[in-house]
C-alpha cells in the first residue's frame, strides 16, 4: 500500500489556487485503491505570518472545514493537525538540521523569494524546509503531491534524508513528488500565481455578494467590448479554464471572439461557474464552521494515528544517534 502525504497551511481560508491545486488532486489519491493517505493541517508552519492565535485557530478550522466539505473521508485515512504532533515532529525537525547544510536553507527559492516580500523574516522561514522534512519523512510517506513551487523543498526533503540514511543506515523512505501539471500553479485575480501573500486569491465560500464582487476585480486589458478578445492572455479566462468542462471552454472561446462580449461579462460566467461547481461543497463548510466540535473530533482521531507512526520514527532516529 503506498502511502500518500499533503498538508496545507493554515494562514487563512483555503482559496481556490489551494483547491485546485492540493486539495482536490490529494482527495482523488486518497479515494484511489491502495493508496493510505496522510493529509494534515500544516499550522506550525503558518505561525511563520501570523501572530494571532484567535486567527490562526480560525484558520486551523477553515482549512479543517475545507479538506472535509471536499470529501475526505477521515474514517480509511489520516487527517490531523500538525500542531497535534508537535513534541514529535519538531524533535525529528531538531535531528535533521543537524543534518542540514546551511548552504541549502540560504539558496531555497522559497524563502528568496519570501524575505523580499515580507517585513517579519524570521528564523521560522528560513528552517521551513526542515520541518516540511520532518513532516514528510516521518510518516514514511512514499508520495507527496506537490505544485511547482515546492518542487524544490521535496527535493531538499530527499536530500536530508539520503544524508541520515548514508551515515546512520536505512532509517528514512525517501518521497518520490506527484505532480498535476494541469494545476501546477493556478492564477490570481493579477495574473501571478494565486497566494494569500500576494492578495490575489479567490476565496469561494465568501457569500454571493462577496465572491462576485472579488471576481469582478480580475484584471483585464482595455480591449474595447465591441472588438474581439484574445482568450490565451485573460485572466478570467485562464481561471474558467481549469473549472469549465471542454463544450464550456468552447463556447467561451467562441464568446471572446465574437463583438460585443466583454470582460464583464466573462466575469460573471466565471462567478455563476464557480457558484455552481461548488454549491454543495460550500454548503458543507458553512455548517461544519458552524459546528467545531466536530471538527476537533476528528482532527483529534487523526491525530492519534499520526502519532503512533511518527513516535516510531523518532524512536529509531534517537536510537541511531545515540540518545
Amino acid at each position: 500500500m503506498a502511502r500518500i502525504l499533503t498538508g496545507i497551511q493554515s494562514t487563512g481560508t483555503p482559496h481556490l489556487g489551494n483547491i485546485l491545486g492540493a486539495i482536490m488532486p490529494g482527495i482523488e489519491l486518497s479515494k484511489q485503491k491502495d493508496n493510505e493517505a496522510f493529509f494534515f493541517i500544516a499550522d506550525l508552519h503558518s505561525l511563520t505570518q501570523i501572530k494571532d492565535g484567535n486567527q490562526l485557530r480560525k484558520n486551523t478550522y477553515a482549512t479543517a472545514a475545507t479538506w472535509l466539505a471536499f470529501g475526505f473521508d477521515t474514517s480509511t485515512n489520516v487527517f490531523y493537525r500538525q500542531s497535534d504532533v508537535a513534541a514529535e515532529v519538531c524533535q525529528l525537525a531538531w535531528f535533521l538540521n543537524c543534518y542540514t547544510p546551511f548552504p541549502m536553507l540560504s539558496n531555497a527559492h522559497s524563502f528568496k523569494d519570501k524575505s523580499q516580500k515580507l517585513s517579519d523574516v524570521n528564523a521560522g522561514l528560513f528552517t521551513y524546509p526542515v520541518l516540511m522534512a520532518a513532516d514528510i519523512i516521518g510518516y514514511d510517506a512514499d508520495y507527496v503531491p506537490v505544485g511547482k513551487d515546492q518542487q524544490q523543498h521535496l527535493e531538499m526533503t530527499k536530500d536530508i534524508a539520503s544524508s541520515f540514511n548514508h551515515i546512520h543506515g536505512e532509517t528514512f523512505v525517501l518521497p518520490e513528488g506527484l505532480y498535476d501539471k494541469r494545476v501546477m500553479i493556478v492564477p490570481g485575480t493579477d495574473g501571478q500565481k494565486m497566494s494569500k501573500s500576494y492578495n490575489n486569491f479567490i476565496d469561494i465560500f465568501l457569500s454571493d455578494k462577496d465572491l462576485r464582487k472579488q471576481i469582478m476585480k480580475i484584471e483585464t486589458d482595455s480591449t474595447p467590448i465591441e472588438e474581439p478578445k484574445n482568450c490565451e492572455s485573460c485572466n478570467a479566462f485562464a481561471l474558467y479554464a481549469l473549472l469549465a468542462d471542454e463544450v464550456q471552454i468552447a463556447k467561451m472561446k467562441t464568446n471572446y471572439a465574437t463583438p460585443g462580449y466583454g470582460y464583464g461579462h466573462a466575469k460573471q460566467a466565471l462567478f455563476e461557474l464557480i457558484c455552481e461547481k461548488f454549491k454543495t461543497e460550500r454548503a458543507r463548510f458553512n455548517e461544519l464552521m458552524e459546528n467545531t466540535d466536530e471538527l476537533d473530533r476528528q482532527l483529534a482521531i487523526g491525530a492519534e494515528k499520526a502519532k503512533a507512526v511518527i513516535s516510531g520514527v523518532v524512536a529509531k532516529v534517537k536510537s541511531k544517534t545515540g540518545y
